[in-house]
């Protein structure tokens, strides 16, 4: 086992009181952002007016950009690049994993959302109900003209596009099906009992393909959709919230080891920033349902409409790799985390991406937070069915 490998191991020997409990954590921040949204509207408000302006609209919300540096940055700076070379040895699990992740995943989420949201669930989400999204970035429409399904209006100075909510929240599944896991899949892998070693790898390629086809996959979908795609917004939130704390990462690891040791690394510095990701990440769902509470409380069940076609999805996802990893004749150790990489989700950057693409109070950021509500009971559950199915596939 490498240096890295062991750090890795060492971190997901179980789910942290954060990690355990996250989606209790994030229930309860939904209360406060209710709470604080009722009690002090203008706080969130005044915290979401801290933006950097490109023609008089809000491009990118500072504080939000903050925390979310801060729920990537964590994750980056473990990850040992010169890992990615072991992927070699490991052709058909890494490539299950990226044709899962890349060529199934994004299309299928596309589809289940399009067919309860916009169909099945369409009378309880509100066929007439809409949702005021940010104008693409560059796009200059006077008020009253439409950009796909949205129509240009002017709300407190400031042209908005205003879209049917139910493509509101299909955008933000479309977030979340293209962002694969690279974060908590080392956990899923671990309490899996699967290969840490390819896990490990996977997270490293995992980050560096987001930043090739992230936005190509998320701009066509969203365009099918007939959702304003805000290409240069797209490929800028993929800049800030992906490359940069990649780059970040990279680098601040490489000189603290230098400077301090890999062992002083792993011990001290990684076990300070372990919960930082899930903080920054609470942080940030008080902000958004600061502002979307209203919508929680006038239709409570809005959380179920849009968590049932997730639930179903991450089960599809799983089930299709795991009989694609049977097929191909893995070993469960390799089977295992090449699936729970599939079924899971980089919440981190899709509700990153869909606060910068269409606001912080937008449905397309409150479909993403129900992705990391149900994310940890449903991983759990398929960390059971793995454990229990073993023997369905050879020994190491």
């Amino acid at each position: 086992m490498t240096a890295t490998e062991a750090c890795i191991t060492k971190e997901a020997k179980g789910l942290s009181v954060f990690e355990k409990y996250l989606s209790v954590w994030v229930i309860l921040c939904i209360i406060a952002g209710i709470v604080l949204g009722r009690i002090a509207p203008g706080v969130a408000q005044f915290l979401d007016g801290l933006a950097i302006y490109v023609n008089e609209a809000p491009v990118v919300s500072i504080p939000i950009a903050i925390c979310l540096f801060f729920m990537m940055y964590p994750i980056m700076v473990k990850i040992d690049f010169a890992e990615v070379l072991r992927a070699g040895k490991s052709v058909k699990p890494v490539g299950l994993t990226l044709f899962v992740n890349w060529a199934v995943k994004p299309f299928t989420m596309y589809a289940i959302s399009l067919l309860f949201l916009g169909s099945l669930f369409l009378a309880f989400v509100g066929p007439d109900a809409v949702d005021y999204v940010k104008m693409p970035l560059g796009l200059d429409l006077p008020e009253g003209a439409t950009h796909g399904a949205g129509k240009v209006v002017m709300i407190k100075g400031i042209k908005m596009l205003e879209v049917p909510l139910w493509r509101s929240y299909l955008a933000g599944c479309i977030l979340l099906g293209i962002a694969p896991c690279t974060a908590m899949v080392l956990v899923w892998g671990f309490l899996a009992k699967g290969n840490d070693g390819h896990t490990l790898v996977m997270v490293a390629i995992n980050s560096l393909t987001m930043l090739f086809f992230c936005g190509p996959l998320g701009g066509f979908l969203l365009g099918v959709g007939r959702l304003p795609v805000p290409w240069q917004a797209l490929l800028l939130s993929i800049g800030i919230y992906v490359a940069l704390p990649l780059v970040a990462g990279y680098f601040s690891r490489k000189l603290i080891i230098q400077a301090k040791g890999e062992q002083w690394f792993r011990e001290n510095f990684l076990h300070v920033l372990t919960p930082v990701t899930i903080i920054a990440l609470l942080i940030t769902l008080i902000l958004l349902f600061s502002f979307k509470g209203d919508v929680i409380v006038e239709n409570p069940l809005t959380i179920l409409w849009i968590a049932i076609p997730l639930f179903i999805q991450t089960n599809l996802i799983f089930w299709i790799a795991y009989g694609m990893a049977r097929l191909l004749n893995l070993t469960y150790e390799d089977a295992a985390p090449s699936t729970m990489i599939g079924a899971s989700n980089h919440f981190e950057v899709a509700i990153a991406t869909s606060t910068m693409l269409f606001g912080l109070s937008s449905g397309a950021s409150l479909a993403t937070v129900v992705g990391v509500l149900i994310e940890v009971p449903v991983m759990l559950m398929l960390v059971k069915i793995c454990l229990k199915t073993t023997r369905w596939f050879r020994a190491a």
